[in-house]
């Protein structure tokens, strides 16, 4: 696999790196050996330090982060900047917070005897990242087990090479010691034996079902800690009481955030019938006026895809379900014009027999479903593999805690779509995944938690 940066909206080549050898990712995982015999040592204040110029640097230095994301996956230069400034946030949070979270816990032992649990660092964590929020991802990795005392190794998607070099750069501009971060330039194809190096002690994912299922596998057989990231399908589920121009706005959002190419986008807009029309027509008229163009430029709200390859396959899923008796109320094709562009669309009537039915569309595309009533509603969100996000949209809030007790999720948010915060979870359940990133469950995925008992 081939790491190099093609611009999105024109499908030009702009630069290529060449992969490590297996010689050279060995003298890494020996370098990030030796840096973990120290880090593991290192105090909270000399680990905050770090974390803390690595926000200052991101925050100062937004414009050359940003355009780093928007040239190489294509991302809108305002949410390139969103995303730098997320990135920056967690960086602080954990600055602030690892220190509580990782204080040792009291226990209170019935035979009368003294008893804590500590939480100490387990060594290299390998992490393997997608494309989507290029630091982001990272961060959500890099902050937590670094402040833990672990290092981390990390083979990001071949096609935000910069992005990957700029984050591997920032922590060592930051002060983080050599091997306390490593970016891999690596293929696929090596994890396996990567992760079957014994100095390896956990492995973190964030990507397709596909991707999870093997380095699970394989760090299953090597007995590693594993945490899985996959993708979504979430359920957008507006109830007829609902405030639907909020529903609309927020469901434009929720779809097209990242040209919807997010795991926690509203894929599936489940709506009750009585309002379902009258939702539709909003939503087809917002679609509408999307304007795709450079995503460099501030007046376009549509931007590419990351990747030729990403558009063409987007468009064929589309394709197929329009064959099989789905209906494109908007959009539908690709436009006109160079680059990685799909057209925003909606899709409607499509059934249960039709084959995009559980698939998860990871573009501009919605699916939207008309249901008779809230237990229909539960019950479609329910009907799928994944089990990432979702979203009640309900004026009766005490109502939509009640339905959103019933969706089969790892989250769901109310009234807004599914998105993420420093001190929030982050994680699902079937195959979007198990484990969780950011808040205080993040931090402690990987680590010992050691139980001291005392007799006297």
């Amino acid at each position: 696999m081939a790491y190099k940066t093609v611009n999105p909206f024109n499908n030009k080549e702009v630069k290529s790196f060449t992969s490590l050898t297996e010689q050279e990712v060995a003298a890494k995982i020996d370098q990030a050996d030796a840096c973990y015999k120290e880090w593991r040592k290192t105090d909270f204040a000399t680990r905050r330090a770090v974390m803390k110029k690595a926000a200052t640097i991101m925050r100062e230095n937004k414009a050359k982060f940003a355009g780093l994301v928007t040239l190489e996956m294509g991302k809108l230069i305002s949410d390139a900047e969103g995303e730098v400034d997320l990135t920056a946030d967690i960086f602080d949070y954990y600055a602030d917070n690892a220190e509580e979270f990782l204080a040792p816990e009291t226990l209170k032992p019935k035979d009368g005897r003294k008893a804590y649990v500590e939480h100490d660092s387990i060594g290299i964590i390998l992490c393997v990242e997608p494309w989507n929020f290029p630091y982001y991802q990272l961060v959500r990795v890099a902050a937590t087990n670094l402040m833990a005392g672990n290092v981390v190794m990390v083979k990001h998607a071949s096609i935000v090479p910069q992005c990957a070099e700029a984050f591997e750069q920032l922590l060592l501009d930051a002060g983080a010691p050599k091997g306390a971060y490593t970016n891999l330039f690596v293929d696929s194809k090596h994890i396996a034996g990567i992760i079957q190096d014994r100095r390896i002690r956990g492995v973190a994912v964030t990507g397709s079902e596909k991707a999870g299922a093997s380095v699970a596998s394989e760090a299953g057989k090597a007995l590693k800690k594993s945490t899985m990231e996959l993708g979504g399908s979430d359920a957008f589920i507006v109830l007829e009481d609902a405030d639907l121009d909020k529903a609309c706005e927020w469901g434009l959002w929720g779809r097209m955030n990242n040209t919807g190419q997010c795991c926690v986008a509203a894929k599936r807009f489940i709506v009750v019938e009585s309002v379902a029309d009258k939702l539709l027509k909003q939503m087809t008229e917002c679609f509408s006026k999307l304007k795709a163009g450079d995503p460099m430029d501030r007046n376009t709200t549509l931007g590419p895809l990351s990747s030729e390859a990403a558009a063409q396959e987007i468009a064929e899923l589309t394709e197929t379900a329009i064959k099989h008796g789905a209906k494109a109320v908007v959009g539908g094709k690709r436009p006109d014009m160079p680059g990685a562009f799909m057209e925003a669309t909606i899709l409607t009537n499509i059934t249960k027999e039709n084959p995009v039915f559980y698939k998860e569309f990871f573009g501009p595309v919605a699916m939207f479903f008309t249901v008779p009533d809230e237990k229909a509603a539960i019950e479609l969100a329910n009907d799928s593999e994944f089990g990432l996000g979702g979203t009640v949209f309900s004026k009766d809030v005490e109502r939509a805690k009640k339905v959103a007790s019933q969706i089969d999720t790892g989250m769901v948010f109310i009234n807004r779509p599914t998105w993420t915060s420093p001190d929030l979870p982050f994680g699902g359940v079937k195959h979007s995944g198990y484990g969780r990133e950011l808040s205080k469950e993040g931090i402690l995925e990987f680590v010992n938690r050691k139980l001291i008992y005392i007799e006297n």
